[in-house]
This record gives structure tokens, C-alpha cells and sequence, in this order.
């Protein structure tokens, strides 16, 4: 049977391992670890396959349907873009559940977590291959449920359970953007046909959807006085759902909260799941966001601010996980910038964007499972409290600075010489240079370099104050156990020569999933003038190794040769410091200000006067009913003559009206 029958098994197993692993795990060892291990194997080998099955057969799709109701469907969709999102998630995934067998191996909730975690990666899974936008919705609500879940984990530390709830809201925010771009979407379509939509077709499926968008462009509607396509109404809704789940300013406050999880849980999130969703998403619609006036502009500004924004916090942490989170929120920053790049280099865009996500779910996942390995050894979480850690752990030291290479982007330009992330993160840096020139904007560029600077200097502040020096404090320590040193060595070489071995390739081959749709076509009707690559100033090719080596150099001297005291700038005295460690004070603008003192407070005083307004017009209309009665009260004598006279009243009034009415008329 050929693997591609067997497609529908890629998410049901971890499904079904979800379920077997609840309820029998407390009887398995380890916490029945072997269930979701063995499924996501399995689930991973058919990723695989089937994706070197496309890389044979580019054009040859996996597809497969059922009916369901009267237009929808629940499908699979495998095509390029598709099959290495599931390759990644799936190997990232496993080599995470078998580190955690080690890392979880004295938590008492051990089937809980691999319970959890074999659901997440479920609706991952399912979130990839639907080959329509609803089911896609369906299973990304599941992830969201599991990132719940899994955040909170430790729900008896006020913390977790906190953490777990501003996730879960936060990034409500985005999907009820999403949801309502897909109801005005299906609007859309109904008006495109008229009301009477065609049997058999599947109006929410991508495919049929991308053949109706030269329909849905020219749909408008007034907004403050301008004409403003709805499909760019859509498209900028689909992104408000992918700045809540990929962390993009103003919605990214959730993800470095997110840390309170174990470690491995935000390996899971920050590399290959959650935070990848958003940005897959864009990917997935991507022919709609290059049809849709405006829409790839907004994706590319607010990818550019994101990067270099996080960047900013990451050099003033002190806990090693929140560094890596801030780096996260940068790096899906790049990621969405390169998807932004569409509105100059088309189609290659989403090769560039999904090249970078690739390459950083191995390094990321990698810097997360090397600060778990330091946290399973010492106990802490702080930079501050470290120091000469890499004698005590060569492996996790070794790996880590491998990984921070790579996110630092150390190569040579112009070859393929270089760690994953340089020959991933470079070219989005590159793009955004066409991208200026091509626009005369450059903001995005000059953010974009800018983040890349910080990305090195404080990646090698961790780096220097974690396993380099003389230990601050009696922290013991020791190397971790070969079934989490295993992964990291698998993710190292994975960090070190992924991107020198598929760039070429992997660029042809997502840019094989729209051979059947005309960008350039698409691209006229969305405004945008698309450019090539050219030939590079050498200065813009080598700005991205410059600035990564002087990050390297200047976190060299201050954190290992301690040239710079620090203590006059790291002071709460320092306004820019103080800025930057309050996190631009985002939680108490969100949080105290915006959802306490004007949300909260303000429908409590809403509520406070409309009860008081209640309350008067109940009790004012009761008074007037009993005042009302007793004045009628006093004409109920009871005596018959009082009542005689005023019939004889009333009818001789009436006489007197019907006579004057006659006389007028």
C-alpha cells in the first residue's frame, strides 16, 4: 500500500495515543511515554515518505476527501508547503517526547503530560493537512486548547495557571479575527454565486477557494470613506488570527509567559507547534494575501517592528528560558516579514519564510532542550546565579553554542557555507533590502539588520553567562542522561547542516505548490510590481555577518572579559534599562490599565447606573400605578345615584362632541 493511502494516520495516531495514554499511562513505565513515542514514529516515517514521494513527483498532490453536509468536506491536503510542516512537526516532536522521558522522569503527572503533549501534536498534525479553511479553524482551536493545557501543566503554581489564562485570551483576540475573516469570507462566496452555491463543490476548500479570488477582489465595501476590497478585509483578518498564534506585536504578551510550562512544553510550543501556526496560515493563503491591496505591506511593517521589538527585551533578561522566548517572538518576526516580502518577490516569499521556519525549529528547539538541560541540573532558571556551567556539562555546553551560531547567523555570505540560520535568516534580510529599494520604504530593512545585531548579543550573553567564568553560587550540577543529550546531539547536526544540504531544493520545491495558480496575475490584481534578485551591494551581503560578529565581540567583553562595569546601566536608575526590563510596561497597559481600569471598571460602572436606572424606573412605575389607583379609588363610592349622574355626564358630553363635530364638518 503506498504511504499516501496511509496519510489520514498522521494525525489520528497521536489522536489515539492521546487517548490510550490518559487512561492507561498511570500503569505504563514512565508514565506510558512509549505510547505517543511510538505514534508520532510511526506518524513521522509516513511524514517522510510521502514528502520524498512529492520531491520525486512535485505535482502529484495528496488528496483525500469525505463528504460532509451540503457544501463542506473534511480533507486532506498534502502538497509541498504541507509536507514539510509535517515532516518538522512530527521529528521535532518525537525527539522532544524522548528528551522528556528523562526530563519528566520524577513528575508524579508524567501520563497527564505525554497525554497532553500527544494531543498537541494531534491537532498540529490535523491543522497542517486540512485542505479546507474551516477544519483548519476546527484543529486550530485544538492547539490552542492543548497550549492551555500544557502551560498550565503545573497548575498548582499560581504562576502556570496565570500564564495559561493570558494565553488562552490573548490569542482568542486573534482567533475571533480569524473566525469572523472566514464568515466574511463565506459571504463572500454566497454573493460571488448569487445565493445558490454549486453541488458538489466545496466552496471552503483552498483550491476552490484561490479559483474565486478575481471574484472576491472586486467585492468592496465603504470603510471611512474609502473603497476597501473585502478580500483584503479577509486576508488582514486571517492575520490578526496569525498575530495571536505566532506572537506578533501587540499579541505576542502570552508567549514569553508561556515559560511557566516544563521546558520541553516550550520547546514543543516555540519550535515546531503552536507559534508556527500563525505563520503557516499566511503561507497556506498565500495567493489570497498577494491578490488582497495592501494586505502583504501590513504582514511585511509589522513583521520588521516584531523582530527588532522582542529583540530589544531579550538582551535585558535574566531568566534563560524568557531570553529564548523574546528570540522566539523575534524570529516569527522575520518569518512574517518574509511572507511580507511577497509584495516585491512573489511566490519565493513563502519559500524564504518556510526555509527560515524550518531551520529554526531545529536550532530553537535545540537552545529550549539545552536550558532544560541545564535547569534538570542546577535547579535554576537564572543567568545571574551560573557561570563555569560548561565544565559540568560539555555536551549541553557544546550543543547550545552550536545552536546559538546558528541563530546568530554566522556564515559566509554569498556561499553555502554557514550554520542553518544564517542561510535562512540572511535572505529574508536580503529580500527586505529589495524590498526598500523596490518601495522607498526602509524601515523594514533598517529593523531587520538592527534585530539581527541584538539576536547575536544576547544569545552570547547567555551563552558567556551561563557556561563560561567561575561559578556565582554552589549550583553542584552534572551532565544530563543520554536520552536527552541524544536529541541534542541530533538537533546540533540538524543546526549545523540542514540549510547547507536542502536550501536549493527546498526553494524549487515550495515554490512547485503554486505551479498551478498565476502569482504574477494574482500579484496585479492585489497592486503589487514584483522585482528579482539581483546582485547584491557586497556591503548588503556581508551586513548580516558584521553585525552578528560585533553582538559576539561586544557580549565577548562585557559578559567573559568584563571590560564594561555594569552596574551603572543594568540600575533601575537607568531609564532605558528600567524601559526595556518592564517590558515597555505592555502588562500594565494591557492588563491594569486597558482590561482593569477601563474594561472592567467600566462595565462595572455601566452596570452599577443601569441598575440604578432599573431600579428607578421600576419603583417610578410602581409609584405612579399605586398614586394612579388611589386617586381613581376615591370615584368607587359604592353608591348608585354617584354613579347614575356621571353615566348621564358622560353621555350628555358625548351628545355635545358628536353635535359640534357635525356643525364643523
Amino acid at each position: 500500500m503506498a504511504m499516501e493511502n496511509l496519510a489520514f494516520l498522521i494525525p489520528l495516531l497521536p489522536a489515539l495515543a492521546f487517548v490510550l495514554t490518559f487512561f492507561l499511562g498511570k500503569k505504563l513505565p514512565s508514565g506510558g511515554a512509549i505510547i505517543p513515542i511510538v505514534a508520532i514514529a510511526i506518524s513521522c516515517v509516513i511524514s517522510l515518505a510521502i514528502t520524498v514521494g512529492l520531491l520525486q513527483n512535485p505535482e502529484h498532490f495528496v488528496t483525500q476527501s469525505v463528504h460532509w453536509f451540503a457544501i463542506l468536506n473534511l480533507g486532506i491536503l498534502i502538497d509541498p508547503l504541507a509536507a514539510v510542516m509535517l515532516s518538522m512537526v512530527s521529528f521535532v516532536s518525537l525527539l522532544i517526547h524522548i528528551y522528556a522521558v528523562g526530563y519528566m522522569s520524577h513528575d508524579p503527572a508524567k501520563p497527564r503530560y505525554f497525554a497532553e503533549t500527544a494531543l498537541f501534536t494531534a491537532a498540529m498534525l490535523g491543522l497542517i493537512l486540512s485542505d479546507n479553511i474551516l477544519q483548519l479553524f476546527i484543529c486550530w482551536e485544538l492547539v490552542g486548547l492543548s497550549s492551555y493545557l500544557l502551560i498550565g501543566f503545573w497548575f498548582h503554581k499560581p504562576g502556570a495557571a496565570s500564564a495559561a489564562k493570558k494565553a488562552f485570551l490573548t490569542t482568542r483576540v486573534g482567533d475571533v479575527m480569524f473566525l469572523a475573516g472566514i464568515v466574511l469570507l463565506f459571504s463572500d462566496i454566497f454573493t460571488v454565486f448569487n445565493g445558490n452555491l454549486p453541488e458538489g463543490v466545496y466552496v471552503l476548500q483552498f483550491n476552490e477557494m484561490f479559483k474565486l479570488i478575481p471574484d472576491l477582489v472586486a467585492i468592496n465595501s465603504t470603510i471611512l470613506g474609502m473603497e476597501v476590497s473585502h478580500l483584503t478585509l479577509v486576508t488582514l483578518l486571517f492575520f490578526g488570527g496569525a498575530v495571536g498564534k505566532s506572537g506578533q506585536f501587540p499579541l505576542h504578551v502570552w508567549l514569553p509567559d508561556a515559560m511557566e510550562g516544563p521546558t520541553t512544553v516550550s520547546a514543543l510550543i516555540h519550535a515546531a507547534t503552536m507559534v508556527t501556526a500563525g505563520v503557516y496560515l499566511v503561507a497556506r493563503t498565500f495567493p489570497m494575501f498577494i491578490a488582497a491591496p495592501d494586505s502583504l505591506m501590513v504582514v511585511a511593517y509589522l513583521g520588521a517592528f516584531t523582530a527588532l521589538f522582542a529583540a530589544t527585551m531579550g538582551i535585558v533578561m535574566n531568566d534563560l528560558k524568557r531570553v529564548l522566548a523574546y528570540s522566539t517572538v523575534s524570529q516569527l518576526g522575520y518569518m512574517v516579514l518574509g511572507l511580507g516580502l511577497g509584495a516585491v518577490i512573489g511566490a519565493e516569499a513563502v519559500g524564504v519564510s518556510m526555509f527560515h521556519l524550518i531551520n529554526h525549529a531545529f536550532f530553537k528547539a535545540l537552545l529550549f532542550l539545552c536550558a532544560g538541560s541545564v535547569i534538570h541540573a542546577v535547579g535554576t532558571h537564572d543567568m545571574r546565579l551560573l557561570g563555569g556551567v560548561g565544565k559540568v556539562m560539555p555536551i549541553t555546553f557544546a550543543t547550545m553554542t552550536a545552536a546559538a551560531l546558528a541563530l546568530a547567523g554566522f556564515g559566509i555570505p554569498g556561499t553555502s557555507l554557514g550554520f542553518s540560520g544564517f542561510l535562512s535568516k540572511d535572505p529574508i534580510i536580503e529580500g527586505a533590502y529589495l524590498f526598500a529599494e523596490s518601495t522607498g520604504n526602509w524601515l523594514p530593512y533598517l529593523f531587520a539588520i538592527s534585530a539581527a545585531f541584538l539576536t547575536s548579543l544576547y544569545i552570547f550573553r547567555l551563552i558567556f553567562m551561563t557556561f563560561t567564568g567561575k561559578p556565582r553560587t554552589d549550583y553542584g550540577g552534572h551532565e544530563s542522561p543520554s536520552s536527552m543529550t541524544v536529541p541534542l546531539a541530533i538537533l546540533a547536526i540538524l543546526a549545523v547542516v540542514f540549510g547547507a544540504l536542502t536550501r536549493t531544493s527546498f526553494y524549487h520545491f515550495i515554490e512547485d505548490n503554486f505551479v498551478h495558480l498565476d502569482i504574477e496575475a494574482l500579484a496585479e490584481l492585489g497592486g503589487y510590481h514584483l522585482a528579482h534578485h539581483g546582485h547584491e551591494p557586497l556591503l548588503v551581503l556581508w551586513m548580516p555577518l558584521i553585525v552578528a560578529v560585533a553582538g559576539l565581540v561586544i557580549a565577548y567583553l562585557i559578559y567573559n572579559r568584563r571590560v564594561v562595569d555594569m552596574s551603572s546601566i543594568v540600575s533601575r536608575n537607568n531609564p532605558v534599562y528600567k524601559l526595556l526590563y518592564n517590558r515597555y510596561y505592555q502588562h500594565q497597559i494591557f492588563v491594569e490599565f486597558f482590561s482593569i481600569k477601563i474594561i472592567y471598571e467600566g462595565l462595572a460602572l455601566a452596570g452599577f447606573y443601569s441598575d440604578k436606572m432599573l431600579d428607578w424606573l421600576v419603583n417610578g412605575t410602581s409609584t405612579l400605578l399605586i398614586e394612579a389607583g388611589d386617586s381613581l379609588r376615591k370615584f368607587q363610592t359604592g353608591v348608585i345615584q354617584h354613579y347614575a349622574a356621571a353615566v348621564v355626564a358622560g353621555v350628555g358630553l358625548l351628545v355635545i362632541l358628536i353635535k359640534l363635530v357635525m356643525e364643523v364638518f
